[in-house]
C-alpha cells in the first residue's frame, strides 16, 4: 500500500476515536450566518483545529505548510474565512492573500471588506473575546493595527516583482521575517512552477514564495485549489504531508451541491440553436415563479478563440432577438425533439402564453441593455461588479459574451445554460483535447447549485432534491443544459471530460418505480388516507424565562472566566452554587459574582458589541420581555446567572475590561445555545389526513451504473414481485433496506394472523413529516400499514426508518423523532368513523440488531391494541 497523504491519516485517527474538535465562537459567530457551513466545511475546518493544536502526525513539519483541496465552487473562500477568524484568536494580525489574477483579487476584496455586498462573508459586526475587530486592507505590514485583521491582497506576478525590485511602499522580505504571518494561497496551482518541471529553477514564482514564507518559523502557508496535481512524482512527494483535506468535484456532485450536466445536442443551425436555448431559459424562470422562486436565470454564450467572434456572436444574438416573431419560435416548437423543450411548450400552453406572446417577453427579457460582454481587460473590469452581483435580484443581466475570461474565478449560482458558439474541435489521436478540457471546466465552474426553498425550514435548500422525481417542474432548476452542435464525436469528447472531472457519471441508468395495479385497486389506495404533521411557525407565546426556550449550559452550571496575570480570559465550565451565594469561593483565588450585581454600564456595553442581543431580536424569542433592564437583572434572565472568575482577582472590582470580556463570553454562550437548539419553526403535533393516492405515484429514479442501489437485489426482487403487501413493483434500496424487507416478509407471514390488509410502502420522497422541536424534514424509508382481523375498523400507520450503522449516530434526532411520536400518539385515534393511529417504530432497523428492532415493533402494536 502507498504512503499515506495527511488528509488520509487524520482521517483514520478520527476513525479510531480521536475527538473532532468543536467550531470555536469566534468562526460561529463571526461568519455571515447567510452561509451556514456545511457538514464537509466543518470538517475541513476540525482537520486543520487537530493538526494546529496537537502534536499528530508526529513528522509534521515547521513552519506550517498546508493545502486544502477542494471542489469549485465548495466554498474555498468561506473556508479562508473562517481561519482568519480562528487565526486572530491564535494571535496571527497579519495575513496576505495572493493569487494570479486580478479579477479574483477584486472578487475576494468584495468577500473580505465590502459589507454592503450580497457576497461578504463575515459578520457586519465581528467580536473575538468580547472585543470589536476590524478586517483592513493594507499595502504593508510595516506600520498597521495590531489589534485588526489586516489583509494585503496581492497578485503572486506583483509579489515576486516587489520582492525582488526594491521600491517605496511595498512589501519586502522583512515584514515577514519580523512578524509572523498567515500567507492565503489561491488557485494555488499556478504557483509551483518548479516542482511540476522536475528542475531547478531561479527567479521563478515558486522560489518567492518559498523564501518569504521560510524567513520565520511562525508564519503559516495556507493553499487552497481545485485542481491539485496527484500524478506527478515530485508534487505528490511534495504535498503528501501539506495535503490536509481533499473533497472532489466527484463528492461534491455525489452529495448533491452541484448542478447536474445536461448536454443538449441539436442539429439546428446557430441561431436556432440559441433561440431554442433563450425558450429554455424563460421557461426556467416561469416555473420559478409558479413556485414562488426568485430565479433569473443567465445564459452563456462561449466563442472559441477570438473577441471578434464574441462580439459576432453579440451583434448577431442583437439582430436575432430584435426581429424575433412567433413564427420562428413555432418552427421551433415543431422541429425540437428535447424533451425540455416539449415539456416548456406544454407549461406555456397551460399558462395561456402564446408563442407571440412568447417573443414579446424574450426581446424584453433579452434586451441588449441586459446583454454583458466580458472579453477584453477593459470591459471585464467596468462589468466585474454586474458580473459579481449575477444573482442579485436587482441586477438585471440575462446573457453573458465571453471568450476565455470566465475560466477561472468566477462565482455565480444562477448560471443555467452554456451556448457553444462553434463547431469546430480540436481532440485527435484518441486524447481529448485542450480546448474541450477547458469547456469541461468551465461547464463545472457553471454547475454550482442554485440554492432554492420548498419551504421557509428547507433543510435541503442548498443541494438537490429531486435526485429520485425526475420529472418533478423544479428538477429543470437543478440542471444546467450545454448546448452543443450534434457532432458525435465532440459530444463524447466533452461527456469524457465531464466524466474525468467528476461533473457526470460514465453510464446512467433509469428506473421507474410504480404502483402495482392490484394495489391500486384496493380500499386503501382508493380510499385511504395517510396522516403526515406540518411545518408551522414556532410559537413562543409560552415562553417567559431562558428555561423555558432552551438548556443554556452557563444557566446549570456557572461560567468561570480565568484571568491571566492581570489580562486575557478563558472560558470553561464549573458546577454551580446556590443563588444567593455571593462569594462562593471554592479556594483562595475565585469569586463568584451575580451578572446582576455588575455594573449596569459593563452589561449594557457587553450587549451593545453582539448583534444578537438587540431588543427587537429578543423580542422574537421572549415576547413577555418588557425592557432590556429586565433583561439585564431579572432572574429568569441574565439576573439568574453567575460568573466565577479565577486566577489574579487582585482589584477585582475595578477591573472592569476583565468584567466585560466575561460578560461577552456569557452572551457569546447563550447565544451559541440559543442558535443550536432553537429554530423559527417548529412540526405540529396534530396530524392531518391526505389521499394515499394522491401522495404515492409512479416515478422515475437516476443512478450511476456503478451505484448498487441501482441494481435490484434479486431475493428482495423475488419477494416483492410475489407478495401483495409490497405496494410498488420494484425496489432499489441499499443493503440495510433490502435486509428490512426480507425481515418483514418473515414479520408478515406471523402477523397475517393478527391482521389484515397490510401494506408496505416505500417513500421515495413521496412525503416528509417534521420534527415537533425543530421542524426539521424527515422522510421515513417506509410506512406500513395494517388492520386487526377482529373486525375493527382501526387502522395502524407505522413510520419505520432502516439505517446503516455509520449513520445511526449522526441521524440519532430521526430516531428520537420516531420515539415522541410514538409516546405521543399511541392513545390517540384519529377522525370519528374510519379510526387511524399513528405509530412511529422508535428504533432504527439494522442488520446487526434486527431482534431489537423486531422487539420494538412488537411492543408499539401491543400498546396500540391495549387502547
Amino acid at each position: 500500500m502507498s504512503e499515506q497523504f495527511l488528509y488520509q491519516k487524520l482521517l483514520n485517527a478520527f476513525d479510531l476515536g480521536f475527538p473532532k474538535p468543536e467550531m470555536p465562537e469566534s468562526i460561529r459567530r463571526n461568519l455571515n450566518p447567510a452561509y451556514p457551513l456545511r457538514p464537509y466545511q466543518e470538517d475541513a475546518f476540525a482537520y486543520f483545529f487537530h493538526y494546529f493544536n496537537s502534536d499528530f502526525p508526529p513528522d509534521k513539519e515547521i513552519p506550517v505548510h498546508l493545502l486544502f483541496n477542494m471542489a469549485t465552487g465548495s466554498g474555498k473562500t468561506l473556508i479562508m474565512a473562517g481561519l482568519i477568524l480562528y487565526l486572530y484568536e491564535k494571535g496571527y494580525r497579519n495575513f496576505l492573500f495572493f493569487v494570479n489574477s486580478d479579477t479574483i483579487i477584486k472578487k475576494t476584496e468584495d468577500n473580505f471588506l465590502d459589507s454592503r455586498t450580497s457576497k461578504y462573508l463575515f459578520n457586519q459586526n465581528i467580536y473575538i473575546d468580547g472585543d470589536p475587530v476590524v478586517v483592513r486592507a493594507v499595502d504593508t505590514f510595516g506600520s498597521v493595527n495590531e489589534k485588526e485583521i489586516n489583509i494585503c491582497f496581492t497578485t503572486i506576478q506583483k509579489l515576486h516583482s516587489d520582492l525582488t525590485t526594491i521600491r517605496e511602499n511595498t512589501l519586502t522580505l522583512e515584514d515577514f521575517k519580523e512578524k509572523k504571518t498567515v500567507f492565503l494561497a489561491d488557485e494555488a496551482h499556478h504557483i509551483n512552477v518548479q516542482t511540476k518541471a522536475q528542475q531547478e529553477l531561479f527567479e521563478n514564482w515558486e522560489n518567492t514564495v518559498e523564501g518569504i514564507f521560510k524567513s520565520n518559523n511562525k508564519n503559516l502557508l495556507l493553499e487552497f485549489t481545485a485542481t491539485h496535481d496527484y500524478q506527478t512524482p515530485a508534487m505528490v512527494k511534495k504535498y503528501r504531508n501539506k495535503v490536509i483535506y481533499r473533497y472532489d468535484l466527484v463528492d461534491y456532485r455525489k452529495d448533491g451541491f452541484s448542478k447536474e450536466i445536461e448536454i443538449v445536442r441539436s442539429d439546428f443551425g446557430q441561431q436556432d440553436r440559441i433561440l431554442q436555448a433563450i425558450i429554455i431559459s424563460q421557461y426556467k424562470q416561469l416555473i420559478a415563479a409558479e413556485y414562488k422562486v426568485q430565479l433569473k436565470p443567465v445564459i452563456l454564450f462561449k466563442a472559441q478563440r477570438t473577441i471578434k467572434q464574441s462580439k459576432e456572436n453579440k451583434a448577431e444574438f442583437h439582430k436575432l432577438i430584435d426581429g424575433l416573431t412567433g413564427d420562428q419560435i413555432e418552427r421551433i416548437r415543431q422541429q425540437s425533439e428535447l424533451k425540455i423543450v416539449q415539456r416548456a411548450f406544454q407549461f406555456f400552453d397551460e399558462k395561456d402564453i402564446r408563442v407571440d406572446q412568447l417573443a414579446e417577453r424574450l426581446k424584453k427579457a433579452f434586451h441588449e441593455d441586459f446583454c454583458l460582454s466580458v472579453n477584453d481587460d477593459t470591459e471585464k473590469e467596468d462589468n466585474q461588479k454586474r458580473l459579481n452581483t449575477l444573482e442579485d435580484a436587482e441586477n438585471p443581466i440575462r446573457a453573458i459574451f465571453a471568450v476565455q475570461k470566465l475560466n477561472e474565478g468566477w462565482d455565480v449560482l444562477n448560471l443555467f445554460d452554456i451556448v457553444r458558439c462553434y463547431e469546430t474541435r480540436d481532440s485527435g489521436r484518441g486524447k481529448i483535447g485542450k480546448t474541450t478540457i477547458s469547456e469541461a471546466q468551465l461547464i463545472g465552474r457553471g454547475a454550482r447549485y442554485f440554492p432554492f426553498r420548498q419551504s421557509e425550514t428547507d433543510d435541503e435548500y442548498c443541494c438537490r432534491k429531486f435526485d429520485n422525481d425526475l420529472f418533478h417542474d423544479l428538477r429543470v432548476l437543478e440542471e444546467l443544459h450545454y448546448h452543443s452542435v450534434n457532432d458525435s464525436r465532440y459530444i463524447s469528447e466533452i461527456h469524457a471530460a465531464l466524466v474525468e472531472q467528476g461533473m457526470m457519471d460514465d453510464k446512467i441508468v433509469t428506473r421507474e418505480m410504480k404502483l402495482k395495479d392490484g394495489f391500486k385497486k384496493t380500499e386503501l389506495y382508493q380510499k385511504g388516507v395517510i396522516w403526515l404533521n406540518e411545518q408551522v411557525q414556532r410559537d413562543n407565546r409560552h415562553v417567559e424565562s431562558f428555561d423555558d426556550l432552551a438548556k443554556l449550559s452557563v444557566k446549570e452550571k456557572h461560567h468561570e472566566h480565568t484571568i491571566h496575570g492581570g489580562t486575557g480570559g478563558t472560558v470553561t465550565i464549573m458546577e454551580g452554587i446556590e443563588d444567593g451565594d455571593t462569594e462562593g469561593t471554592r479556594d483562595t483565588d475565585s469569586k463568584v459574582i451575580w451578572i446582576r450585581d455588575i455594573e449596569r454600564n459593563i452589561v449594557q456595553s457587553a450587549i451593545a458589541r453582539n448583534p444578537f442581543f438587540t431588543f427587537a431580536s429578543l423580542k422574537e424569542y421572549f415576547p413577555h420581555l418588557t425592557s432590556m433592564c429586565e433583561f439585564m437583572t431579572s432572574k429568569d434572565f441574565l439576573g439568574g446567572l453567575a460568573i466565577n472568575f479565577k486566577g489574579n482577582l487582585y482589584q477585582l472590582d475595578d477591573n472592569h475590561e476583565e468584567k466585560l470580556r466575561a460578560c461577552c463570553d456569557v452572551l457569546g454562550k447563550i447565544e451559541s445555545d440559543i442558535r443550536e437548539q432553537v429554530t423559527q419553526y417548529e412540526g405540529t403535533k396534530r396530524f392531518h389526513e391526505q389521499p394515499i393516492n394522491a401522495i404515492f405515484v409512479d416515478k422515475f429514479l437516476k443512478f450511476n451504473a456503478n451505484n448498487l442501489r441501482g441494481d435490484e437485489d434479486q431475493e428482495t426482487k423475488a419477494i416483492i414481485r410475489k407478495n401483495s403487501w409490497f405496494a410498488f413493483n420494484d425496489f432499489y434500496g441499499t443493503s440495510e433496506e433490502s435486509a428490512f424487507v426480507e425481515l418483514m416478509n418473515r414479520w408478515i407471514r406471523e402477523a397475517e394472523a393478527t391482521y389484515k390488509d397490510i401494506y408496505l410502502l416505500r417513500n421515495e420522497r413521496h412525503f416528509a413529516i417534521y420534527n415537533f422541536s425543530n421542524g426539521r424534514a424527515f422522510e421515513p424509508d417506509f410506512v406500513l400499514f395494517l388492520r386487526k382481523q377482529n373486525g375493527e375498523s382501526l387502522t395502524s400507520q407505522l413510520f419505520i426508518e432502516p439505517k446503516g450503522a455509520h449513520l445511526i449516530k449522526d441521524q440519532q434526532w430521526k430516531e428520537d423523532f420516531l420515539k415522541e411520536i410514538r409516546t405521543d400518539h399511541n392513545s390517540k385515534v384519529l377522525a370519528e368513523n374510519n379510526k387511524y393511529r399513528i405509530i412511529g417504530v422508535g428504533c432504527f432497523y439494522n442488520e446487526q440488531r434486527e431482534r431489537v428492532f423486531e422487539e420494538t415493533l412488537d411492543a408499539a402494536l401491543a400498546e396500540n391494541a391495549e387502547v
